[in-house]
């Protein structure tokens, strides 16, 4: 990484702790919802990660369609990368939504639908990574998890649509004052610049191990080609 590179992901991740710093700082002298209590303030930051639990799920969905039209290695980094952020970001997901619930509703868990196609989406997102360490050639692994991101992707609809179509222990929304809108909204930067740099971090991290694992391969090749 060059200087300039090392300044600008210095300065990235400083943004990113001072607005998680500031929205943590709201969160916590934002008045307390009446009806729901203290427990409240965990939709801060559970909405925020649930959308981008998406986003980083579409950018799997993106780089699976990228690989599948070019066959380019980046795509599949990429996918790589998303599909770790992905996750993440889904186990965060299910453990404020299992705090909320407890909280709540008096459990830890109910099979309704919404939750039940939230935990089917991490399942799918840690088989997609258990798919991708037991392929060992790199040309058919890649081919295997651009077809199986694609295909994956098809539950993040139905985790965002069962609360609307099915009935539903879990809320389709949540009326928020202006004032906790505010706070809602503070929540959602440092989210963003924390899947966004994860996971441009993280593809950074396989595209290098990916050069070094070439050159070493041409070493071996050119060793052995010149005794």
């Amino acid at each position: 990484m060059t200087r300039s590179r090392r300044h600008v992901a210095r300065g990235f991740w400083a943004l990113t702790l001072a607005s998680l710093a500031l929205a943590i700082s709201l969160a916590v002298r934002a008045p307390t919802e009446v009806s729901m209590g203290t427990v409240q303030k965990v939709f801060y930051l559970h909405l925020p990660v649930a959308i981008h639990t998406f986003v980083a799920a579409l950018a799997v969905f993106v780089a699976g369609a990228g690989y599948l039209a070019m066959r380019d290695a980046r795509w599949d980094a990429l996918g790589h990368a998303a599909a770790e952020v992905t996750l993440l970001n889904g186990t965060v997901l299910l453990l404020t939504g299992s705090f909320w619930a407890r909280i709540a509703w008096g459990q830890w868990w109910t099979w309704s639908p919404r939750l039940t196609f939230s935990l089917l989406l991490w399942l799918l997102y840690a088989a997609l990574l258990v798919v991708r360490s037991m392929v060992p050639s790199p040309e058919r692994r890649a081919l295997v998890c651009a077809i199986y991101g694609v295909v994956a992707f098809l539950d993040v609809p139905l985790v965002y649509l069962s609360v609307k179509l099915l009935p539903d222990i879990h809320p389709e929304s949540i009326q928020l004052t202006n004032e906790l809108r505010v706070v809602l909204a503070a929540w959602f930067v440092p989210i963003t610049l924390l899947t966004l740099g994860l996971i441009a971090a993280r593809y950074g991290v396989l595209r290098a191990g990916a050069s070094a694992e070439a050159d070493r391969a041409a070493s071996v090749a050119a060793a052995g080609a010149h005794p």
